[in-house]
């Protein structure tokens, strides 16, 4: 375990779809989603210990979240460790104001950056893959971790890599492209040259903020501009002044789309993104009619298919409804269709503006 592994966890997002358990004040990163006993984040934070210092983890979040991830991890990190953004900017802004706090305090880091909601069961695998990306960073490589695709999925992004390139250990990437329409998914897993954005990137400190200097100078010079008051009691006031200036845009349309210095290792790990209840729900045991339950005691009749959720290990019984999802919370039940999951983002806004509760 090197001094100069470093990691970054982007822990700011609300998890819409997965309303009403993921909700603005408690999203889904914070719960126990999959039955395991701990949160998706404390999970993923466990799962970097294995190769990077417990300090040298840092935890991009709002400001409104800072309490629960202490409340969570408190005994691992220290409050100095969470990063808050006064807004959300997406993900290239927090990227690069974290980058440059680990740069000032190692400028020989090498940094793992991924999201806080993602389920990787191979945590040895994890491990191998990531220290193998860290091997490879240096002054001249963004490295970013792409999933087999074995379905023409189109929620997610595809990456591209030159052809003869199949059996490199090491890819060059040629094209990103943001999740596509199913006819144009359908056409990459044809060409055989295209890989899931498993939004995992591998790269040294120095080689990052080169690429940012380069490709978004303005969002660099804004943040670079406080690099000498950075992890010092100043931080939060020039934070608080200057990330609402940030342009709100991803780290991929920010760097990944125009660096030249682009390579991709294919993950040997396991990788679920968790985009959906249907992925909670082909994730969990099923009883013999196919039903998936997560804390809940289940009586079915005539029924199949259907994933349920409660809060508080309530008795369920459910008769002639197949190929639903049953969310029960403190204060909202929502029954919806399996076939329509993707849409949960959609209804829980109509829901929310219907029941006059406020949404930040």
């Amino acid at each position: 375990m090197s001094k100069n592994f470093f990691a970054i966890i982007m822990a700011g997002g609300i998890g819409s779809r997965f309303w009403p358990s993921s909700t603005h004040d408690f999203p889904k990163q914070f719960h126990d989603m999959t039955g395991e006993g701990i949160s998706l984040l404390q999970n993923t934070f466990g799962r970097l210990e294995h190769f990077i210092p417990s300090s040298n983890i840092f935890i991009v979040t709002q400001i409104r979240y800072q309490k629960i991830i202490l409340d969570q991890l408190g005994d691992k990190l220290s409050p100095k460790q969470v990063i808050c953004e006064p807004d959300r900017r997406n993900t290239a802004p927090c990227i690069l104001m974290a980058t440059l706090k680990i740069y000032k305090i190692n400028p020989d880091a090498k940094i793992v950056i991924c999201p806080s909601d993602h389920i990787i069961i191979d945590e040895k695998l994890f491990t191998q893959d990531m220290e193998l990306a860290l091997d490879y960073a240096d002054e001249k490589k963004l490295i970013i971790f792409g999933i087999y695709p074995d379905f023409p999925a189109t929620g997610f992004g595809y990456v591209a890599i030159e052809k003869d390139q199949i059996n490199s250990e090491l890819k060059k990437v040629t094209i990103f492209t943001e999740k596509p329409d199913k006819e144009t998914a359908k056409r990459f897993i044809d060409a055989q040259n295209y890989f899931w954005n498993s939004g995992i990137f591998v790269w040294s400190a120095a080689a990052v903020l080169e690429e940012f200097k380069t490709h978004a100078p303005i969002l660099y010079d804004l943040f670079y501009q406080g690099f000498d008051i950075l992890n010092t009691p100043h931080e939060e006031s020039f934070i608080s002044k200057n990330y609402p200036l940030a342009e709100n845009i991803s780290v991929d349309y920010a760097l990944m789309e125009k660096s030249d210095h682009i390579f991709l290792i294919p993950a040997r790990f396991d990788w679920d993104d968790l985009g959906s209840w249907k992925s909670i729900y082909d994730r969990q045991p099923k009883d013999a009619m196919e039903n998936a339950v997560l804390n809940a005691e289940l009586y079915v009749d005539n029924a199949s298919q259907n994933f349920i959720k409660t809060d508080t290990n309530k008795k369920v019984v459910i008769s002639g409804l197949d190929d639903f999802i049953i969310v029960d919370t403190e204060h909202v039940l929502m029954i919806y269709p399996m076939g329509k999951n993707q849409e949960v983002k959609d209804i829980s806004e109509k829901a929310l503006k219907k029941f006059n509760q406020k949404k930040d």
